[in-house]
């Protein structure tokens, strides 16, 4: 196996080809997908070489043996994450994280235990300077386009300073991935007044009050999907409780169409010529279209994928982990967070 090119402008990604519960072949299939769509980077895997080149052949693609990073070890979707990473060095998420540590590759892309990863990006990759918690995001639908929210699951009781950090973080992600000029940002609370979070809230209040984000105050639930911010900020058990019952509203609607259709002949006549028009509008909910997420605040790209991952959101997590790289958003919230070192 060779060693990444002298090429310091190639982007240089590295596919966990084990993780996923479809792995090798859904993270192999997507990972070459992404490759014959964008030729602008270098790409490895990390895995079972045999696997790997068994997926390879039997689909009748070309890969060059010498990108393939052989591990013998896999971390399974059930295994502990701290323990995983002492018991199985010699894993590919192991591997992985320490190819990105050693500025071998510049992103690392898995669909494997989510917690693992997050542990191998925050242990081994390592925490921008400045940051506490680094945080995942989930982009919401909302009248405006897309909200932003930060945290849904990276951490749960988080300071002040944390959601501060998201915010910053946040804000600049929303900036370069979402083309939004000047990021609105939101406090999620039980009302808009001040007076109406809990102490960590507030506080957090307090700190964007003095930063130079713009910071519009508090918002509610209802103002995720309402658009009134283009980033919200929240502790990551409130966060991850959001995406969830989020994750379910498609397949309610689904569900309240299919009962309408089946006690009316010509609301069914009406349903169908909508199908369409709502299959698009619902795209935004489709994970299979951004991937995976980003893991703000450590010292390299990381996208996390779900456990379930097709070919499809295997190839758009790589392709996200270009764009990341090609805008150099590592680079800028470590800046933006030198910057308000002082306030926190």
């Amino acid at each position: 196996m060779t060693e990444p090119g002298s090429n310091p402008d190639q982007c240089r990604i590295i596919v966990d080809a084990m993780g996923g519960d479809f792995a090798p072949q859904n993270a192999v299939l997507g990972a070459l997908w992404a490759l014959n769509e964008n030729r602008n980077f270098d790409l490895y895997l990390v895995g079972n070489e045999k696997a790997i080149l068994d997926v390879v052949l039997s689909n009748n693609l070309g890969f060059d043996k010498e990108k393939i990073i052989h591990t013998e070890q896999v971390i399974e979707m059930g295994d502990s994450p701290t323990v995983s990473l002492k018991t199985k060095p010699d894993s590919s998420l192991v591997v992985g994280a320490q190819w990105v540590r050693d500025k071998k590759a510049d992103a690392f892309v898995s669909a494997g235990n989510t917690g693992a990863m997050m542990a191998v990006s925050t242990l081994i990759i390592g925490r921008i300077p400045g940051v506490g918690r680094p945080t995942i995001g989930a982009e919401m639908p909302s009248v405006n386009g897309i909200c932003y929210l930060y945290d849904v699951g990276a951490g749960k009781d988080a300071k002040a300073n944390h959601l501060f950090e998201y915010a910053v973080m946040g804000s600049i992600f929303a900036h370069e991935m979402g083309g939004i000029e000047n990021p609105s940002v939101g406090v999620l609370s039980m009302g808009e007044e001040e007076g109406k979070g809990n102490e960590v809230s507030e506080e957090t209040v307090k700190l964007l009050k003095k930063s130079k984000l713009n910071f519009i105050g508090n918002v509610e639930g209802k103002d995720i999907l309402g658009g009134k911010a283009d980033v919200v900020v929240c502790d990551g058990f409130v966060g991850n409780i959001i995406l969830k019952f989020g994750e379910s509203v498609p397949r309610l609607l689904k569900y309240l169409l299919q009962q309408t259709a089946e006690k009316n002949l010509f609301d069914k006549f009406k349903i169908a010529l909508t199908k369409s028009s709502l299959k698009k509008a619902l795209k935004v909910l489709d994970y299979q279209e951004y991937g995976g997420v980003p893991l703000l605040g450590v010292n390299g790209i990381s996208i996390i994928g779900h456990g379930s991952s097709t070919p499809k959101a295997i190839k758009n997590m790589v392709l996200r982990a270009y764009e990341m790289h090609k805008k150099n958003l590592v680079d800028k919230i470590t800046n933006s967070i030198k910057q308000y070192s002082n306030l926190t």
